[in-house]
């Protein structure tokens, strides 16, 4: 196959670009690469390869679409940091397809205009950015609410790409409430371990003997669990509401 044969199926179709970079994607992972639903939530276990399926569609972002501007957030710089060194180990295992023009621990910027840049989860931090293509929140459940707000404006103008990944942490937080109220606004995806044909289930019963209940099934089964000091659960406070009820103050 020719170069420009590769690069133009590269740019049709991410998969063949991870693939070029030595990752072989299961199937929901390639699903993920190609999608444009503009909202998605990635559910899935631990070391199933949420966070390298998000640093190869950022990669490929960066190289085929010029001029176009990726931000990596977590709760911290730290987290935000070690996502991003995955986006800089696809970007060198494609050979630096478009040369840099600059690059540091914390952000890539090509010759072709696009950047990609990594962020701490603070409100603060985040204001100056707009015109973003693809917004990338790790760890979204430990997210804050007031950031998580301050930040969807960012793709009012560019129509970007929002995905955001991470295993359950409690029933509570914008996560949480888009996983299970956000309706058809979201794209869902879910990847228990028992799905991840690199995890043993040898180690995942280690797993559940060390870790309990509470932490296991949110960590490797991605459910959604109430925290463990709860008095109530989300039900129980859910059916204390009626809509036949007019509210007391309005």
């Amino acid at each position: 196959m020719s170069r420009l044969a590769t690069d133009l199926a590269r740019a049709l179709d991410p998969t063949v670009l991870s693939r070029a970079a030595g990752i072989e994607p299961d199937s929901w992972q390639s699903e993920v690469l190609r999608t444009d639903h503009p909202r998605v939530l990635l559910n899935c276990s631990r070391q199933s390869g949420k966070s390298t399926t998000t640093a190869t569609k950022a990669v490929h972002v960066a190289v085929y679409e010029p001029g176009s501007l990726t931000l990596l957030m977590s709760p911290s710089q730290r987290q935000s940091s070690e996502l991003f060194r995955k986006v800089l180990a696809v970007y060198k295992s494609l050979g630096r397809p478009v040369p840099a023009e600059g690059e540091n621990a914390l952000s890539l910027t090509l010759e072709n205009g696009s950047r990609v840049i990594s962020l701490p989860g603070s409100e603060g931090t985040v204001r100056s950015f707009s015109a973003v293509r693809l917004l990338i929140i790790d760890e979204a459940a430990r997210v804050p609410d007031e950031t998580y707000s301050a930040v969807r404006p960012m793709l009012a103008v560019s129509g970007g790409q929002l995905i955001a990944l991470s295993t359950p942490w409690g029933c509570r937080g914008w996560w949480y409430e888009a996983w299970e109220n956000g309706g058809n606004a979201w794209q869902r995806y879910r990847v228990p371990a028992t799905d991840c044909p690199r995890i043993s289930p040898a180690f995942l019963e280690d797993e559940r003997r060390s870790l309990g209940p509470w932490f296991y099934e949110q960590e490797y089964e991605c459910q959604f669990r109430a925290a463990g000091g709860q008095l109530f659960s989300e039900d129980m406070i859910a059916g204390l509401f009626s809509p036949d009820v007019d509210p007391l103050f309005t």
